[in-house]
């Protein structure tokens, strides 16, 4: 039986190593912040479209420039295309 060679582990590459790209789905990363004005009784109910900047008076901030978009992330924003207004 002949000596079996062995041969160097073969490179691994990590996903985690590189960026997911920029955008707006899951795992992403934000091209921009995303903030949605918050109105109605007590202000806690979010209307308007998606900004890039804070709106002014109450908001909530979506997701920030640069940050991975999350789950929930990315459920207010289709909320707020769902409501005629992203």
């Amino acid at each position: 039986m002949a000596a079996r060679k062995e041969e160097p582990p073969q490179a691994t590459v990590r996903p985690q190593e590189y960026a997911a790209g920029t955008g707006w789905e899951i795992g992403q990363t934000a091209p921009e912040d995303a903030y949605r004005a918050l109105g109605g009784d007590g202000h806690a109910a979010p209307v308007g479209p998606v900004l890039a900047t804070h709106p002014g008076g109450h908001a909530r901030l979506i997701v920030v420039k640069g940050a991975v978009v999350t789950e929930g992330a990315r459920r207010e924003l289709d909320a707020a295309e769902q409501d005629g207004e992203g």
